[in-house]
């Protein structure tokens, strides 16, 4: 299909519904474009049935020396070894087939997209609906980034918002930059990550049997997805050697997902401008969004993280936007969240930095 016919047909799949802005263009975004629902800046969500992501600004670390670190051997020689692989792997890359390049380039994006337009947008932050083709689509597509099940990936992700920057937020930048990428995840969780994390109403998550199923299934399912599937596919189809799908098509890749994944928790919360709100850690970086698939707007996205786009512009290094728009096209996405013009504009000249350009 012509780039402009698709656009026509992703800019008419856009419906107004319910709008909660005073102003009667709060519902326009750029271009003039009909958004389907919107916020004010005084808090009025667009998901008055989604809350646990909101941050909390009461919650307050309690006084005393946080508890000595507690390592998780396990975790660290498995992922000590998946670097090692991936390093080798590494020095295989120039001798792979093209298939093998192209194949990997795919795996790739595809596992992304389970991060980001699944866990995170769909099931963490509930931005937008999907039908079920995209929903199974999306969770073999998470299954095959290795980076916890969707339950725990949201649950993490949700006390990540609600206490940012505290001992219950799982990645807290302020634990240092290699705590924040990676160092969390080889220790044991912060008492109060578990006290506050389990607090939080996981009731819609519970209740979505493909959630729920891969959860029960993830460990089968995540070996198969992320090391034997891409192991096997250049291996058998293409003739390439064992040595160079495992180290390449597996190690590597999978490393080189985590670690892009990884940079939204620590870069994009040390480095980047605020121009929305320069009362907290998260900035923009434009570079983290292009690896991120549209993740790196992080400084807008924790201060509307009602937004399906996790940015104030649709499809700027935003591939993700542009894949729930596409499917939004063919109706397999649907009820769009996005936030006015008028309630961004509001939080800039009340919060930002004064980094701000319009574009």
């Amino acid at each position: 299909m012509p780039v402009h016919l698709l656009q026509e047909k992703i800019s008419s799949s856009y419906t107004t519904t319910t709008s909660t802005t005073a102003p009667p263009s709060g519902g326009l975004q750029n271009g003039g474009e009909k958004l389907e629902k919107t916020i004010d800046d005084l808090g009025e969500d667009i998901r008055p049935e989604m809350k646990e992501d909101i941050h909390d600004p009461s919650y307050q670390d309690e006084e005393g020396p946080p508890p000595k670190l507690e390592y998780v051997w396990r975790n660290i020689i498995l992922m000590g070894l998946l670097h090692v692989g991936a390093l080798y792997g590494l020095t295989l890359v120039p001798t792979c087939k093209f298939y093998t390049w192209l194949w990997v380039y795919l795996y790739s994006i595809l596992s992304g997209l389970g991060i980001t337009a699944g866990a995170h947008r769909l099931w963490s932050h509930r931005t937008y609906k999907a039908r079920l083709p995209l929903r199974v689509f999306l969770i073999i597509a998470d299954t095959m980034a290795l980076q916890n099940d969707v339950y725990e990936w949201a649950r993490d992700h949700r006390a990540h918002h609600k206490f940012s920057e505290t001992h219950a937020d799982p990645h807290n930048s302020y634990h240092g930059f290699f705590f924040s990428h990676v160092g969390w995840l080889l220790v044991r969780k912060h008492p109060a990550v578990k006290e506050k994390g389990g607090l939080l109403d996981m009731s819609d998550l519970k209740a979505e049997k493909l959630v729920m199923f891969q959860r029960k299934y993830y460990k089968p399912a995540s070996l198969l997805m992320c090391f034997i599937l891409p192991t096997l596919v250049p291996w058998y189809c293409w003739g390439e050697t064992f040595q160079h799908s495992l180290y390449v098509g597996a190690f590597l890749r999978n490393t080189v997902v985590l670690n892009i994944t990884w940079l939204v928790n620590s870069v994009s919360h040390t480095c980047g401008y605020r121009p929305y709100d320069k009362n907290i850690n998260p900035g923009e970086n434009a570079l983290i969004s292009l690896l991120t698939l549209g993740e790196g707007f992080h400084n807008y996205h924790h201060s509307f993280p009602q937004d399906y786009s996790a940015s104030e512009y649709r499809w700027s290094l935003n591939f993700t936007t542009f894949f729930i728009d596409c499917m939004a096209a063919i109706g397999l996405a649907y009820d769009r969240k996005k936030v006015s013009k008028a309630a961004i504009l509001a939080r800039i000249k009340r919060t930002g930095d004064g980094s701000y350009k319009s574009g």
